[in-house]
């Protein structure tokens, strides 16, 4: 048997390292860097966060809908070309600012006075421009997960998918993990403009390899029938009934009669926003500790946070494998169950904070740690559709789940960048379960983020509590 279908799920690992990479150079690099350019406060950056958030969902909707008509392969070559020019486009934020607001040079630029109303001119017009840039990276990273989970079901069997899903889903992870120890030192080198230039020109190279190795797994010249039998194993279809069937198509409305499909919305609406207000906010708040990330601790406490993320999520999606091996059970089971061991991950989130005081090692490990819960939970959400609807409806499904988590992110993103300054403006007097000013603020979010999980998996439950294929 040939494993082609390890080399396909290793791209897709690659892409979503390359996704991630190119989403947390902003949040690298604005507090310590861009922000002293242009005046930001955390409230601005709440609102770029927040707008690509919700810009991301809305796009989402239909990401799904446009991978399955336009097909993986072409719909994949979109949606990162338009994502790496996105990310490149940032670089010439800084130009454009000078530009509008005529001001000559960098150094006139930092040396406005803070408060007036200048720098207040510069600071909303470069976050104008921001959003724009931000808008055009959320168009195409809105398509990447539609296309993975699509490619997923494409080359594996369904007790397999999981597995590959926590592999390829592992690069948000590693993504995140290379991003402090590249990124700051880009900027810090080069310039942050290079660091987005730098790091956003890595998808137009990832596009050459997928347009070269990537057809489906019946057309490729590099799966053998016998492992082409194994993909194909779940129904026990020949080779040439899987070539010759075509299945009937799902209209984006009827896709809301389902129960399996809220069950997924619930899954995706109340945790994705906690794993994007760690990949934003958690090097900002390393530096409200004391750790920029432009210092050698900063770095190392966003590096170790996502080494424990990496490490623990692969694991996440080999666990539904045993219990369908091992136990016998079906695979929906056998996923409901690893989720709601991993949904008890995040609760630690709420001794963060209170444990910031005693080191900073602490808040960095409990995140780290339900962040793992996060991917792990979600490598085996993912995997829910592809084991209860049809192919031809999968990326579809995918993009309106991911719309939702995208609502609940923009939530999140917006709400933390307001109370955070709220929280900052009113000092003491602002407090909640014992912690004052702005620390308490960021200990309102991470009890969300300790419950949202558990909540999550019991409305899934009562939603579809057993398992049930959709057939059209």
């Amino acid at each position: 048997m040939t494993k082609f279908r390890w080399v396909i799920c290793a791209l897709l690992f690659f892409a979503t390292t390359v996704n991630y990479l190119d989403r947390q150079v902003l949040s690298l690099t604005w507090k310590d860097f861009i922000a002293l350019d242009f005046h930001w406060n955390d409230n601005d950056y709440g609102n770029i966060t927040a707008i690509f958030s919700i810009f991301y969902a809305f796009i989402s909707l239909f990401a799904g809908k446009f991978i399955d008509w336009m097909g993986t392969k072409k719909g994949y070559i979109w949606a990162i070309v338009i994502w790496s020019f996105g990310a490149c486009l940032h670089a010439a934020c800084g130009w454009a600012t000078m530009a509008l607001t005529g001001i000559d040079n960098i150094e006139a630029l930092r040396a406005v006075e803070k408060g007036s109303q200048i720098a207040l001119m510069v600071s909303s017009t470069s976050v104008w421009l921001f959003l724009a840039c931000r808008i055009i990276l959320a168009t195409g990273e809105a398509g990447n997960f539609p296309a993975a989970i699509k490619v997923t079901a494409e080359y594996f069997p369904k007790k397999d998918r999981a597995y590959a899903t926590s592999i390829f889903n592992a690069g948000a992870s590693v993504g995140a993990l290379a991003a402090p120890l590249t990124i700051p030192l880009l900027a810090e080198s080069m310039g942050w403009e290079m660091a987005f230039i730098i790091i956003g020109a890595i998808g137009f190279v990832w596009a050459g390899l997928w347009l070269f190795l990537y057809t489906s797994p019946s057309k490729s010249k590099y799966v053998n029938s016998e492992e082409l039998a194994y993909i194909d194993s779940d129904k026990g279809e020949t080779v040439e009934a899987k070539t010759d069937k075509k299945e009937p198509k799902m209209s984006l409305l009827d896709c809301f009669k389902y129960r399996q499909t809220w069950a997924f919305i619930v899954g995706k609406l109340m945790t994705d926003g906690v794993w994007w207000f760690f990949l934003f906010w958690a090097p900002a708040y390393f530096s409200e500790l004391g750790y920029p990330s432009s210092s050698g601790m900063g770095q190392a406490l966003i590096f170790v946070l996502y080494l424990i993320v990496t490490v623990v999520s692969i694991f996440g999606g080999y666990l539904p494998k045993l219990f369908v091996e091992k136990m016998g059970m079906n695979p929906y089971a056998g996923r409901m169950r690893a989720m709601l061991i991993f949904a008890f991950l995040p609760v630690f989130a709420m001794f963060a904070q209170p444990l910031a005081s005693t080191s900073v090692w602490w808040p960095c490990i409990i995140i780290g740690l339900a962040g793992a819960g996060h991917q792990a939970w979600s490598a085996n959400l993912y995997s829910t559709i592809g084991d209860m609807f049809p192919k031809s409806a999968i990326a579809t499904i995918t993009g309106i789940g991911t719309m939702f988590g995208g609502l609940c992110s923009f939530a999140i993103n917006k709400g933390s960048g307001k109370l955070f300054t709220y929280a900052e403006s009113l000092g003491e007097e602002f407090q909640f379960f014992g912690v004052t000013g702005k620390p308490a603020g960021y200990m309102m979010v991470f009890c969300y983020c300790a419950v949202a999980y558990l909540l999550a998996w019991c409305i899934m439950k009562i939603l579809v509590p057993k398992y049930k294929l959709i057939e059209l």
